[in-house]
Parts: C-alpha cells; structure tokens; sequence
C-alpha cells in the first residue's frame, strides 16, 4: 500500500508492504548514499540488506536504542560522513527503528546545512516515528532536547522486518499503535483491544499490518494540519510527558514508559485507568520501582511545552484537549497511580 503526504509542497511517500525495498531499490540519483543500520538489524536480515544498499556509499552500523542519542555518537558519526567529502547531493538512510530514525534524521537536518534523508523503519515503534519529521537527541538534561524538524523524502516499510523483533520490542511499539487508537476515539481503542486482548495476540503480530496503517493515518491527519507544533500536534505526545520522565529516569523501554505514562493520563483526566490497567498487564507490560515523586516532577518540568512552573499535559473527554497542572495536582494523581499500580506488582 503507499500513501503520499498532503501538505501544500514537499510531499513524500509511504509504501508499507512487500513492494517497499523494492520501490526504494529504484531511487538512484543522488551522488552520495549514506546508510545508518542497527546492527541487530544487519544481523537479522542481512540478505535483505545487502540487496538495499548501493556502490558507492557509505556504511554505518550503530547500536540502537537511546544509547544512540548521544552527542558524542552525532559527533563521531557526522565527523566519519564529513571527512569522506560527501557533497549535498547525498542522503541518510536510516534503516532501524525509532532512535535509528531520530539520530540518522538529525545527521540529516545538520549534515552540510541539511541533506535529504529516508526512513526504513523496522519496529512497530518506528511506524510513529518515522512520518512526520520529528528528528533529534538526547541531552545530560533530557529526552529530545537537542533536535530539528526534517521532513523524510520518503518512508519505505517493510512489516516483514518485524517478524525478528522480541516480544519487549513489539509491547513497546504497540504503545504508540495504542496512543493513536485513544486520539482517534474509545470505540477505536475497544477495537484493537477486541483484536489484540493479550501478549499472545501481540507476539503473534495479529492484524497488526491494519492498525500500524491505522495509526500512520491518524498521526498524518496531525502532522499534516499541523507540522511544527503550533497546536494539535502536541496532542501526539498523550501519556508522553509523566512517561519521557519514567523513561529517562528508569532507562527503560520508551513504549513502556509511555503506557506508564497513559495511565498516569487516565487519572488527570478524570477517569478511572482500571480497565486500561487490566488489558496493559494482560499484555504483560513491565513496571519500574517507583522513585520519590520530584525526581519525575523535575524531568517533567524541562519538558518544551511548559510555562512557568505548570506542567501542560495532553488529556482525553470526547476529544484530546491541553491543560496545566502544578506539583500538589500531579503528586496526588502520582499517589494515585502508584496505589494502583501496587495491585499489579511486576518489579
């Protein structure tokens, strides 16, 4: 299936399915092909990779996950691409999942005052990150910190990739299928539960070629009507503020953090999280050993979003809305959130 963007200029495609490596095989005029490979990745389908990339290039294999993210790995890699002479006639390629995506799209955005980039994703995860041009790293202050907006000239997904995932890999993409499904209405998140009630379902990829399709649909509609978060996007980052905090703090799986983070949304929202709960620990979501409550307070605090000492947090009635919260708000519905979590203790 492909899709083409629909913003005014600059548009791009996005081809899930069996034909998509073959469509990228097809592209083959730029001077300079610059691929950035997880190495699990490399390692997993390696025919498949091979067949991929093109004479004469350049091969970088990284080590995935938010390890990457680092200034010191941008450094070492864009310092490698640059004392090769490429010219701006090049492209990155990122072929990976979501950090792969982020790190190989800000080397793009930077690389001679920005050169083109494409994405293959190959986690469930990456089906979010890899459309709508959100690239960047981390700093020693936070997640996504040190970024730019640099939209793909292409998206080319290949869903057999995601066969080789573990079952961790598939629990914390399938975050981000979830996000998308409670944007679009409770009906929609019924629905996929209805289709993926538990770890079973999930491990064995059930429709899941539908809903990833599902939610690059709805996340386009966002980014598309919006693209430099001036308004709706920011609706993207549901359960992302408390979970950017646990993940940074707990070093843990980024969709696990974001469940975590759902939760915690549920509670600010004015809804009881229990059946959320259920269907999350039948999916056999892990939990961190909760810190004292400021630690996650301060993560939050540096989050780009906020104003003044007000946490702004993304929340669902009907429909996704924006509201502030300050300490005494958030650490109660922390409380809350602990207490529940207690009757599901999987430290």
């Amino acid at each position: 299936m492909e899709l083409t963007t629909t913003y005014s200029d600059r548009n791009y495609p996005i081809v899930i399915g069996d034909m998509a490596l073959a469509k990228l095989s097809e592209i083959n005029h730029y001077q300079h092909y610059i691929y950035i490979i997880d190495k699990q990745v490399s390692r997993y389908h390696h025919e498949k990779i091979k067949k991929l990339i093109k004479e004469p290039d350049l091969v970088f294999e990284v080590d995935g996950g938010e390890r990457l993210k680092t200034i010191e790995e941008y450094s070492a890699v864009i310092e490698a691409i640059l004392a090769s002479g490429v010219s701006r006639q090049s492209v990155v390629i990122a072929v990976g999942g979501g950090s792969v995506g982020d790190f190989a799209g800000f080397i793009a955005a930077t690389l001679l005052r920005g050169v083109d980039f494409i994405q293959v994703p190959t986690t469930i995860l990456a089906h979010d990150s890899s459309v709508g041009g959100k690239t960047g790293i981390n700093s020693h202050a936070g997640k996504n910190l040190i970024g730019a907006f640099k939209r793909p000239a292409g998206v080319y997904y290949d869903l057999s990739f995601l066969t080789s995932l573990s079952y961790n890999e598939k629990l914390s993409g399938f975050a981000e299928v979830i996000k998308h499904a409670m944007l679009e209405s409770e009906e929609v998140r019924q629905q996929l539960e209805h289709d993926i009630p538990t770890s079973f379902e999930l491990n064995q990829l059930n429709r899941m070629d539908h809903w990833i399709m599902a939610g690059i649909k709805k996340k386009l509609d966002i980014v598309v009507a919006d693209e430099y978060e001036h308004g709706m996007r920011s609706y993207l980052n549901l359960g992302h503020t408390f979970g950017h905090a646990v993940e940074f703090k707990h070093k843990i799986a980024h969709g696990h953090a974001v469940m975590i983070g759902l939760l915690y949304m549920e509670i600010l929202s004015g809804r009881h999280p229990l059946q959320l709960l259920k269907w999350f620990h039948a999916l056999h979501l892990p939990l961190p050993r909760f810190d004292d409550f400021s630690c996650y307070y301060d993560l939050m605090k540096k989050d780009k979003k906020n104003k003044d000492e007000y946490i702004q947090f993304v929340l669902l009635e009907d429909r996704p809305y924006m509201k502030s919260f300050g300490y005494h708000e958030l650490l109660l519905a922390f409380q809350q959130l602990t207490s529940l979590l207690g009757g599901y203790d999987d430290h």
